[in-house]
C-alpha cells in the first residue's frame, strides 16, 4: 500500500506497536496501513460520518484486516473506551477542532499509554491554524511534545506531533504558535514555511498605510519570523 507522504510520515511517528484508534478515519488506509506493517497490533476506526466509515470498512475487508480492525461512528472520542487504546490519532483537522476532540474526554486522552499524534494542515501563506491551542491542550493534559515533523504534500504544509505522557510547558508564546521543537531542530520544511510566511508579512506591510492601526502587530510579527529564521 502506498501512502501520501503526509500520511507515510504519520505512520511512521507512531511507535507503540499497540492498539491505535484513528479518529477521523476517513478512507482507512493510515490504519490498514499500521496494521499490515506491524507498527500496530490491532486499531479502531472511527469517524463521526457514515460514508467514510463505509469507504473504511470496505478497504479494511479488501486487506483482509476484519477481525483486527474495528469500526466504530464516534463524535471525536466519545465512543472509546478509557485505557482500550496505547495511541489515539487524530489527524487533517484544523486546531480548533483537534483541541475540542483532546480536550472533551480528558479522562480518554490521558488514558492513551504512549503517545497522543495529531497532525493539523497548514495552508501555504496562512496563519498556523490555531495550531497553539493544540500544543497548549497537550501540555495542559499532560503530554510532553516529543517530536514534530512537517511536511510539504500537494500544496500545503502540515505539521504532525507526536506526543508521551509527562509534565512540560513552553516559556514563550512563540515556541506555542510556531512549534518549540520545530524552532529548536530547525527543521528544514519548516524554515522553508517560515519563509514564505515572512514573504506574506512583508506584502500585508507593504499594502498597510502607516495610519493603519494593525500595522504595530503585523511589525512585531515580523519582528518574530525574523528572529526565528535568523536566531542571534
Amino acid at each position: 500500500m502506498q501512502l501520501s507522504k503526509r500520511l507515510q510520515t504519520v505512520a511512521h511517528l507512531v511507535h507503540s506497536g499497540g492498539v491505535v484508534a484513528d479518529i477521523g478515519c476517513d478512507h482507512g488506509f493510515t490504519i490498514i496501513y499500521l496494521v499490515m506493517n506491524q507498527l500496530a497490533s490491532a486499531g479502531i476506526a472511527m469517524d463521526v460520518a457514515d460514508g467514510p466509515l463505509m469507504r473504511a470498512k470496505e478497504h479494511i475487508h479488501q486487506y483482509g484486516l476484519d477481525n483486527r480492525i474495528a469500526l466504530r461512528k464516534s463524535d471525536g472520542l466519545q465512543q472509546l473506551v478509557e485505557g482500550e487504546a496505547d495511541t489515539i490519532l487524530i489527524s487533517g483537522i484544523g486546531g480548533a477542532l483537534m483541541e475540542r476532540i483532546l480536550r472533551e474526554f480528558p479522562h480518554v486522552t490521558q488514558s492513551a499509554k504512549v503517545p497522543v499524534l495529531s497532525q493539523t494542515v497548514l495552508r501555504a501563506l496562512s496563519p498556523q491554524s490555531e495550531i497553539y491551542k493544540v500544543r497548549h491542550a497537550l501540555h495542559d493534559l499532560g503530554f510532553v511534545i516529543a517530536q514534530e515533523e512537517m511536511v510539504f504534500d500537494q500544496g500545503k504544509y502540515y505539521t504532525i506531533i507526536r506526543c508521551e505522557r509527562g509534565s512540560e510547558h513552553y516559556f514563550t508564546e512563540e515556541e506555542y504558535i510556531y512549534g518549540g521543537d520545530l524552532m529548536r531542530t530547525r527543521h528544514p520544511v519548516f524554515l522553508e514555511y517560515m519563509q514564505k510566511e515572512l514573504a506574506r508579512v512583508q506584502h500585508v506591510l507593504e499594502a498597510m498605510p502607516d495610519t493603519q492601526p494593525a500595522k504595530r502587530q503585523i511589525l512585531r510579527e515580523q519582528q518574530t519570523i525574523s528572529d526565528i529564521l535568523n536566531p542571534r
